[in-house]
């Protein structure tokens, strides 16, 4: 049984999934003050998780895609990004403090994987190069 009927149907579907974890991670864990409560690590796993489950989102929806290109371009952004924030974060863990750039830098990269518009913008670059090349 084939639950996306086309290619445009499967990408939006996981472009709607993508922002549906997204604002529930803002809604809930980035603007509600009682997160402050949590501890350090505790904040890094739901990051890390919340993550994932992007990354995995898109790796079930981009994965079936007729252009190959797109899934390529997930992975590696997203296995580079986790690799940093994953060192930064053990790193905090284990070793020691990180200052204030290296941290808001792993937050911006974080910020980036989840986000929806790298996602959209992906979509986009896809739309554009095939109209063109069927022309």
């Amino acid at each position: 049984m084939n639950l996306y009927k086309s290619d445009k149907v499967r990408f939006i579907f996981g472009l709607i999934f993508i922002i549906i974890i997204y604002s529930c991670y803002h809604l809930y864990f980035v603007e509600n003050k009682n997160t402050a409560l949590l501890s350090r690590k505790m904040n890094h796993i739901i990051r890390f998780f919340t993550t994932i489950a992007v990354y995995f989102v898109g790796t079930l929806h981009l994965g079936k895609l007729k252009d190959t290109w797109m899934s390529s371009i997930w992975h590696f952004v997203h296995i580079s990004g986790l690799c940093i924030i994953t060192f930064l974060g053990l790193f905090v863990w284990f070793v020691s403090e990180i200052n204030l750039s290296l941290r808001e830098s792993a937050k911006a990269i974080q910020e980036l994987l989840i986000s929806p518009v790298l996602y959209a913008a992906m979509g986009l670059l896809n739309r554009s190069l095939n109209k063109d090349s069927v022309k």
